[in-house]
């Protein structure tokens, strides 16, 4: 992948990154006047009451005032808890204080701008949103059982005007909030340009490269989420939350430990696993064969690795662990049908057995009698054991078991490896299958991960707002982490539709049709 088509992902991530974080409750506070007012109001407060305290303590006379006040103290019946009662006030005064005033100052350090907004001078506009509630509710009926018409019109009647005045009061309330924003805008505007220009006249600093770099960037401002006549977000505000995804990427690219899953997928020089793993001349088991998933697979054809082998079986695990990740991550966004949900959720919890106690169905991988056995004679025994299971189940008419999945897929897998080396004259050596079996797993992984990046633009397209934030989290996270992987195949992605890449069974069919009209053409 080249590094200009990785900026595109890039970009629209922090295009979606951009709306997340700027639809936050603390950035809809910033166009709310309230939150001005109630800060200037605490001011006010906070500046009365410390004028009163320091008139009672110390007034015209300095000490000499505080220690009249103290002598009196002494001599009241109440003594010192009148002065305890006044600073436990004053505490509380400063401690309500605080929340206000540093959220209306956190709104206008993120807001602020040195441009002039009409839509702030127009503080006597009244947005339908601060009385659409009311409006409803003295429009809605009055549902009111009575048999005297007079009751009700008197109720419904007492209704409208007792909302008329509260919808009234609503509004003045908001416009002289808005007078106040606009009082405390046009001083800190005003002060902002003061200090700029005092800044500008003693020190000349010419434009720098990279400020000719961020005026060469996208325009983010298109991509904040206002609501009606809100206060535009400061430049500074929009490159710090550019930047925040940036950093997010970075530390995730440092953190990542995909070493061995790239190691795997160095083995892999095609898609040819996916066409190999099942085959279609193998007499099925049942009725109705049931889906297959990309995990499902994977987690079969490294238990028989497993098996095979004791050499490089724990970095085999830990590869396919890491590479699993990233696989349930593309079928939790793109293969959400029931079927599949049911068959990531068997897959997990065999991957878990597999893991955790190196076992397939109860039955243990690392088994001394395995080591005796040949490479075929390994694939052939557990051949017998998934149809064993499979038969066993389907009689019973249980044909939703997860352990019917799970059996029937080493089964299936099994025989198509028995039918590729039937007629091998020199028995395969259990090494030459152990990397033929890495090799269709990396093969797999591969197929899977050309859809990372519309797993990436999925999880951006988040529509429900309470979850927006985390789906982009996770689009980034997944952007640092899989960056080399989405180069690696980038060249390699076949020509097939977007909504069939995503399904193991279709790049199957592509493959196998791809095969036949090859060999009918040759």
């Amino acid at each position: 992948m080249s590094t200009t088509y990785l900026n595109v992902y890039s970009c629209e991530t922090k295009r979606y990154w951009v709306m997340a974080e700027t639809g936050k409750p603390q950035f809809g506070m910033a166009s709310n006047p309230l939150s001005t007012a109630s800060g200037v109001v605490c001011v006010v407060v906070f500046v009365l009451n410390f004028l009163m305290v320091f008139k009672f303590l110390f007034g015209l006379y300095g000490l000499e005032r505080l220690l009249y006040v103290a002598m009196n103290l002494y001599a009241s019946p109440y003594k010192w808890s009148t002065l305890a009662i006044l600073l436990t006030q004053s505490i509380g005064v400063v401690v309500g204080t605080i929340a206000p005033i540093s959220r209306c100052f956190s709104v206008f350090s993120f807001k602020l701008c040195t441009k002039w907004n009409r839509n702030d001078f127009i503080f006597f506009k009244v947005e339908k949103y601060w009385t659409q509630k009311l409006q409803e509710w003295k429009q809605s009926p009055v549902l009111f059982l009575s048999s005297c018409q007079r009751s009700t019109s008197l109720i419904y009647n007492s209704k409208y005007i007792i909302l008329s005045l509260g919808i009234g009061f609503q509004k003045v309330i908001v416009i002289l909030c808005k007078a106040i924003r606009l009082i405390v805008i046009v001083a800190l505007i005003f002060l902002a340009i003061c200090y700029y220009h005092c800044k500008a006249i003693r020190r000349y600093t010419p434009p720098s490269a990279s400020r000719t770099n961020d005026a060469a960037d996208e325009d983010l401002s298109r991509y904040v989420v206002l609501i009606e006549n809100e206060i535009d977000l400061a430049e500074k505000t929009l490159k710090g939350i550019s930047k925040s995804m940036n950093a997010c990427i970075s530390k995730v690219e440092k953190e990542k430990n995909n070493h061995l899953l790239e190691e795997l997928l160095e083995k892999s020089t095609g898609f040819e696993g996916v066409e190999i793993f099942d085959t279609d001349h193998i007499q099925p088991l049942l009725p109705v064969e049931p889906v297959n998933s990309w995990s499902l697979p994977i987690v079969t054809l490294t238990c028989l690795a497993v098996a095979l082998l004791n050499d490089g079986v724990e970095s085999l695990l830990t590869s396919v662990g890491e590479g699993l990740a990233f696989t349930h991550l593309v079928e939790e966004s793109l293969n959400n049908a029931n079927e599949y949900v049911n068959i990531r959720k068997t897959t997990l919890i065999l991957w878990h057995e597999v893991e955790n106690k190196c076992k397939w169905l109860d039955t243990p991988l690392a088994k001394s009698v395995f080591k005796e056995k040949t490479a075929i004679e390994v694939v052939r025994w557990f051949s017998d054991k998934g149809k064993e299971i499979v038969t066993e189940i389907s009689t019973k008419g249980d044909l939703v078991d997860k352990t019917l999945v799970v059996a029937n897929s080493m089964y299936r897998i099994t025989q198509t490896i028995l039918l590729r080396y039937q007629s091998n004259i020199q028995p395969i050596a259990k090494e030459q299958l152990f990397a033929h079996l890495k090799g269709m797993i990396a093969d797999i992984f591969c197929a899977c991960f050309t859809n990372i990046p519309r797993v990436i633009t999925t999880r951006c397209h988040e529509s429900v707002i309470e979850k927006r934030e985390a789906s982009v989290k996770v689009a980034a996270k997944l952007l640092g982490k899989t960056t080399k992987i989405i180069e690696r195949l980038e060249t390699r992605v076949p020509t097939i539709p977007d909504d069939k890449m995503a399904y193991i069974d279709e790049w199957r069919r592509h493959y196998i049709m791809k095969c036949t009209i090859l060999t009918s053409s040759s």
